[in-house]
């Protein structure tokens, strides 16, 4: 059934509009968007839906086919940060966010794996956020989005996320990443043509559970504030190796590990798109795997299943591999020649039967469009 029928099922009323974001893939850049570093995303061609009208009233009732369907009910007054079930609270975080004055009904339908590190939060609040501003002639830019759906997860849902994830699923475009500056929004389109060069980017999801609420994700953040706030500067993107090497012993060695992570993941960040510029793709491989590293051993992010993953896809040829997303379970991504492919995704699976973890799941996406509204 689409969409529009289910809707109208549902709410015995046709939507108004339709409107979809996608999730992504970051290829390097982790855990620096909350340091104000670089990152290097594209969008994905999986895609949270949206069907979306506009009542008479100030009732906002909004269902999920992911969330069983059922129909969850408020007042736009009754609105505050943390109310609601956590899966809602995406949704209600970005009418909050956005100000809106009138009510709405709302049903999505998600093609992004939840938990498995792809932003399938940010394509929610996306998808949404790009209906309300389309229905209700916000004028916002995709800029602005960016920093009140940014607002609406960190504030009303409560997770510290960055900027990276809405902005990339809000301002993604087909052929390319997107090199973005977390401070200022600023942008630059870098082309990723793996396939023209008979490569393929595998995206394998562990299905180890993700889940950025629990405490971990924060901690790391403030590790970083603190460094930056001892350093005297704004964030981490202002520190350089030197500078904080020498300032080591003023600092508790967790911290340090934090944020040489974030020192040296931006600089990956800015070589990788050097890399990618010159179709150098064994380089960029080889940034890959320094990228995990780092993210396994100074961030303490990764996991056993991410891990293994990554160490099977290197062992059967893969140009380069690493975790992706905030860690501790989620999806992992390997660059492999594409004739590789079969033999890559049979070497994980074996690895992960002899751990006695569940059975992967293998996909692979072209950079694709951003947000759009489909009708």
């Amino acid at each position: 059934m689409s969409l529009r029928n289910a809707f109208s099922e549902l709410f015995g009323l046709v939507p108004d509009l339709v409107t979809a974001a996608p999730g992504r893939v970051n290829l390097i850049g982790e855990h620096v968007d909350y340091n104000d570093g670089f990152v290097l995303p594209f969008a994905i061609d999986a895609r949270t839906y949206c069907a979306l009208r506009v009542r008479e009233d100030s009732r906002v009732r909004i269902a999920s086919k992911q969330a069983g369907g059922e129909i969850y009910e408020t007042e736009l007054a009754e609105l505050k940060p943390l109310t609601g079930p956590n899966w809602a609270r995406y949704i209600l975080g970005v009418i909050w966010a956005l100000e809106v004055k009138n009510g709405v009904e709302i049903l999505i339908d998600s093609e992004v794996p939840s938990g498995a590190g792809l932003s399938s939060s940010a394509a929610l609040e996306c998808s949404v956020a790009i209906a309300l501003n389309e229905i209700f002639t916000l004028n916002k830019s995709l800029p602005q989005l960016a920093r009140l759906t940014q607002r609406a997860e960190n504030e009303y849902v409560g997770v510290p996320c960055g900027i990276m994830d809405q902005s990339i699923s809000l301002m993604g475009k087909s052929g390319h990443a997107l090199l973005l500056d977390c401070r200022d929004l600023s942008t630059r389109q870098i082309r990723v043509d793996f396939a023209n060069l008979g490569l393929k980017l595998l995206i394998i999801d562990t299905r180890a559970h993700h889940a950025l609420v629990d405490g971990g994700y924060a901690e790391r953040r403030s590790q970083c504030e603190a460094v930056a706030q001892t350093l005297g500067v704004k964030a981490l993107r202002d520190v350089t190796i030197g500078e904080l090497e020498i300032a080591r012993m003023k600092l508790p060695e967790v911290n340090f590990k934090r944020a040489r992570h974030v020192v040296t993941e931006i600089e990956r960040v800015s070589l990788a798109v050097k890399a990618l510029e010159a179709d150098s793709f064994e380089e960029f491989g080889k940034l890959l795997n320094q990228s995990h590293i780092s993210l396994r051993d100074d961030y303490n992010v990764s996991c056993a299943e991410l891990d293994l993953t990554v160490d099977a896809a290197l062992n059967c040829g893969a140009l380069g591999s690493r975790m992706v997303g905030g860690g501790f379970g989620g999806s992992a991504i390997a660059l492999i020649r594409e004739g590789d492919a079969g033999k890559v995704a049979s070497n994980i699976e074996r690895a992960f039967q002899s751990a006695g973890f569940t059975t992967p799941r293998f996909f692979d996406s072209l950079p694709s469009d951003g947000a759009q509204v489909l009708n």
